[in-house]
């Protein structure tokens, strides 16, 4: 399979090429992709060296999947002329996600709905990601009706500007300020651009993305809050539930999903922690627990590596399941 990685040289699209390399992604061809001022130079993949190509180049290629994780802009203009050379596009940005022609895709929830016909495939964000595949077998049983989420962001889902920053500050160092504050030794509530309602995009993208994937009838609102963490999201969770529920079938439900791994048992303070959660696949549930405050109520902690299940792995998983179910011609 003939395969695109658009924007290679970013710190999504370097895992994305880890993720495709241990899964051992059946690959004929590798296209790095990057910006017109990375062109021409080298990179590595695989232990074989390749050159970086612009888009341009790239589309003439044709390759059968592009993966991309280049920001909106670049996905509005350019996935669309890789669909029409027949590419399949698994899009890692906002662009497509709540547009009602493109299917927004977590493999584990509604990998099957994918045919052959959709060239253009939107990877949700990553702390929708997180949240949703937690929700999905507590939504089967018993019905959510409400969530409230807060959630507490590396500052790897800004990029690597904001790695800099925060590395800057703790040696000391003057430099590019990637958020509007120091991040080291603080919390910022504020996570993307402030929106008319009071929101951020990133706290919509949570409402909006939730309903499109599991269900338009579940409510959710959020807080989304920057932390100085250098990998892993993570989210506390309430929710209302239709129906009353049972904690051991609610840790037996989360324990059956698969890419859900339970990590909760207070009396060895095991629960999920960005640290332990760095470098892997699953979403990690703990700290589960009835909200004593109001019935059909549960609490729960929920943690991913932002950059894999959050990003790189789900897109990954995407192009398996286009290959295992032969949803494009190679």
């Amino acid at each position: 399979m003939k395969v695109a990685v658009v924007g290679a040289t970013g710190m999504v699209g370097g895992v994305m090429m880890e993720v495709l390399k241990e899964r051992s992604f059946p690959i004929s061809e590798f296209i790095p992709v990057a910006s017109e001022r990375s062109v021409g130079k080298k990179l590595t993949f695989n232990d074989k060296e390749y050159t970086l190509v612009g888009l341009s180049s790239a589309v003439e290629m044709q390759p059968d999947i592009a993966i991309f994780s280049a920001g909106g802009s670049t996905s509005l203009e350019w996935a669309p002329k890789f669909a029409a050379v027949g590419t399949t596009v698994i899009d890692n940005s906002s662009a497509w996600r709540m547009h009602p022609d493109h299917k927004l895709i977590v493999p584990e929830i509604n990998g099957h709905l994918l045919t052959a016909d959709d060239k253009i495939i939107a990877n949700p964000n990553c702390s929708t990601i997180q949240l949703v595949l937690a929700m999905k077998p507590l939504h089967e049983k018993y019905g959510i009706k409400r969530a409230v989420v807060s959630t507490y962001q590396s500052i790897t889902g800004t990029g690597v500007a904001a790695k800099r920053q925060m590395e800057n500050e703790r040696n000391g160092v003057e430099g590019e300020m990637a958020y509007p504050y120091t991040i080291d030794q603080n919390c910022l509530p504020h996570c993307d651009v402030f929106l008319e309602n009071g929101y951020t995009k990133e706290e919509m993208k949570l409402t909006n993305e939730t309903k499109k994937i599991l269900d338009p009838n579940i409510n959710v609102t959020a807080t989304a809050v920057r932390v100085p963490v250098m990998g892993g999201h993570s989210e506390a969770v309430n929710i209302e539930f239709e129906n009353d529920f049972d904690l051991n079938e609610v840790r037996r439900l989360l324990h059956e999903q698969d890419g859900i791994t339970v990590k909760d048992d207070p009396t060895t303070n095991t629960y999920p922690m960005p640290l332990y959660a760095a470098n892997k696949d699953d979403v990690f549930v703990g700290r589960i627990r009835r909200d004593e405050s109001q019935p059909n109520t549960l609490n729960m902690w929920v943690v991913a590596d932002n950059l894999r299940k959050g990003a790189a792995t789900n897109a990954v998983q995407i192009a398996q399941l286009i290959l295992e179910r032969e949803l494009v011609n190679v």
